[in-house]
């Protein structure tokens, strides 16, 4: 029931609420006959779907000491149960299946969330327990040579094409209009970011926007999250480690992303660059089935698209032209969330390989760290 920041919920609270969105969503307005397990959880685990109901603030969400982990557990059994008696009833019904689907994306969401913030969690434990003490290590690399690839301009299609699931936010495809660039061959490395520490980039004002400079001074920021002071380990799902130089830098801010592009001479991608880009290359990559759970150096010709980290991108999270949200209580999914935060792309090593996809966006403020975030460098024009 641990919470260590706001942003960060407790374990506990993940395994309720990806069940109360089952049985709010689908069981409710479905089973006229269902049987509510507890009135309280719809308070207690609603996020925020206010549309649905009020809940209980977020930033307080470790101080839920009840119900016990064994009676989210049993609850969880509880809405299975009747999950499964309503698809032998429903099985051809579209609509059903369409928010079941939905529910099930959710919860690999939360998924990935659990691990994340429990990560959050031991990391604040004087003990530096690990999570998984049995995680792969990677095997010895050294990073492959960073390019830019050219990619010419033009009017090119971004968003689903509606293959599979999407999430509403990937909607519609439509045409945007890109110039001439160059996008970096692979992400950015744990040992050249150290490069732009040691150089004194958290010292350069030129390199920061302001609300990033305010952010770092206020907020004593001199390293990525997890780094120690030395800059020689960090935390990882498996415990305390050596740092790794040539695996990708990760738990960057937005901020802390844009200085280093700066540094470098370059900017982060564009989302539709971002996308187009990937919709090239295999979903494939460091993604929570390979069991590192961390980012690691990318293999020969491994552009590490998908998984290792999200990547910044340097678009804002708004709606696509004509972008519609879902009906009722689940338009509130994404649609709310397009103001004041940044795009982020490509899955991280504790993405489910088959939740991944080019178009899929998540986002996040531009202060957060405690994701797997990290850096993808882009130029303007062509570099030759």
């Amino acid at each position: 029931m641990v919470q260590t920041m706001p942003d960060v919920s407790p374990a506990k609270w993940h395994l309720a609420h990806t069940t109360w969105f089952f049985e709010e969503f689908i069981l409710k307005p479905q089973l006229s006959e269902y049987r509510q397990y507890d009135e309280n959880y719809h308070y207690l685990f609603n996020s925020y779907y206010y549309t649905a109901g009020q809940m209980h603030p977020r930033p307080r969400r470790g101080q839920l000491s009840r119900p016990l982990v064994r009676d989210i557990m049993q609850y969880r059994e509880h809405v299975d149960e009747a999950m499964q008696n309503l698809l032998a009833a429903h099985e051809s019904d579209a609509r059903i299946e369409q928010v079941i689907m939905l529910g099930i994306h959710h919860e690999q969401q939360h998924q990935e969330l659990l691990l994340t913030d429990i990560k959050n969690v031991f990391s604040c434990n004087p003990a530096m327990p690990a999570v998984n003490p049995l995680l792969k290590t990677p095997p010895g690399a050294s990073s492959n040579e960073h390019r830019f690839i050219e990619r010419p301009g033009g009017i090119h299609e971004i968003g689903t094409r509606k293959n599979g699931f999407y999430f509403d936010n990937e909607t519609p495809r439509h045409q945007c209009l890109m110039q001439d660039h160059s996008i970096g061959s692979r992400l950015i490395t744990n040992g050249e970011y150290r490069e732009f520490i040691r150089q004194g980039g958290y010292a350069d004002v030129r390199l920061w926007l302001s609300d990033g400079w305010s952010t770092i001074n206020e907020r004593g920021w001199s390293r990525p999250l997890y780094w120690s002071e030395d800059l020689e380990s960090e935390f990882t799902l498996g415990g305390q480690r050596d740092l790794d130089i040539h695996a990708p830098v990760s738990h960057v801010s937005y901020y802390e992303a844009d200085a280093f592009a700066r540094w470098a001479d370059a900017r982060l991608p564009a989302e539709a660059e971002w996308e187009t880009f990937a919709d090239e290359q295999e979903t494939s990559g460091n993604l929570q089935e390979s069991g590192y759970w961390h980012p690691v150096p990318g293999q020969e010709a491994d552009t590490q698209v998908f998984g290792d980290v999200w990547e910044w991108t340097s678009s804002p999270y708004s709606a696509y032209p004509g972008f519609t949200p879902l009906d009722g209580s689940l338009g509130e999914y994404n649609g709310k969330f397009m103001c004041n935060q940044v795009s982020v792309r490509g899955g991280s090593c504790v993405t489910a390989r088959d939740h991944i996809r080019a178009s899929y966006r998540s986002f996040f403020y531009p202060d957060a760290r405690w994701q797997f975030l990290g850096i993808r460098l882009a130029k303007n024009g062509l570099s030759s």
